[in-house]
């Protein structure tokens, strides 16, 4: 048997999430159903990390194994071939058996983009989030500078959550602007369910003057869901990709577009 690893980009507004579904409306299934046209058997693939409804990833990493043997174009090209147009395959490596998507993973990145403007986006739309009153941004930024570091992030926790524990290490809390642009850019040990849409949804309660930034910390102190903001809208939320150990020879997430973009 063979290890392979893929890197993975979609556009999450036509799909149920990532995980697999009855109905076969998600990520997965598109994935799993392209291998299996490729390698002329069922294919099971293991992600970095699962995303909701509605929510993007420029660089989701998945491995799978199989004895059947095929060019690293043909898991690429031939994928592509069979994939919805939502959905791509980006690059494809032969890993060691002990490399697995999720567990090996460090660490992991999401971007959040926010139109800030009186009017809704068309363009964009299903691409961003929106938010029509002005936001104090200097505001945003003081108060994630203050969860960066190990927290107990209940207060951001969905209430069906699944993860063992909601202390996790939050290396970094940005937000950045540009013109009516809003960029919210987190990197973690780990996340919680809904951590980052409801983590945006606090920052966009401080920027409209709502709360001042040191209502982080109280938050981060109570522990308590009820007391933060509402979840934010998954439309502009994009899973960068987990952070790997470089022994594993994996292409950097940070090569997408949305760096040449937005630097």
């Amino acid at each position: 048997m063979t290890r392979i690893a893929l890197g993975v980009e979609y556009c999450g507004t036509p799909f149920r999430g990532w995980q697999s579904q009855a109905d076969g409306q998600t990520v997965q299934d598109a994935l799993e159903s392209a291998l299996r046209e490729i390698a002329g058997e069922p294919i099971g693939v293991v992600c970095a990390g699962r995303t909701d409804a509605g929510v993007h990833a420029t660089h989701q990493v998945v491995h799978f194994e199989t004895a059947v043997e095929r060019p690293l174009s043909a898991w690429v090209r031939g994928v592509n071939s069979h994939l919805p147009d939502a959905v791509a395959v980006r690059w494809a490596q032969p890993v060691a058996d002990s490399f697995h998507a999720r567990f090996s993973a460090r660490g992991r990145r999401y971007r959040y983009l926010l139109v800030n403007r009186s009017q809704r986006p068309g363009l964009w739309q299903g691409r961003v989030g929106w938010f029509h009153l002005p936001l104090d941004v200097s505001a945003m930024r003081e108060a994630a500078r203050r969860l960066i570091g190990e927290h107990d992030f209940s207060a951001f926790r969905a209430a069906d959550c699944q993860a063992r524990t909601p202390i996790k290490t939050l290396w970094r809390a940005e937000v950045r602007q540009s013109g009516n642009l809003l960029v919210f850019d987190f990197e973690a040990s780990a996340f919680l369910h809904h951590m980052v849409r409801n983590l945006v949804g606090s920052l966009v309660y401080i920027g409209k003057g709502k709360q001042t930034p040191q209502w982080i910390d109280e938050l981060l102190q109570m522990k308590d869901r009820k007391l933060a903001a509402p979840t934010f809208s998954p439309d502009g939320l994009y899973f960068r990709g987990p952070i790997y150990e470089p022994h594993w020879g994996l292409p950097d997430p940070e090569d997408d577009f949305l760096d040449g973009v937005l630097k």
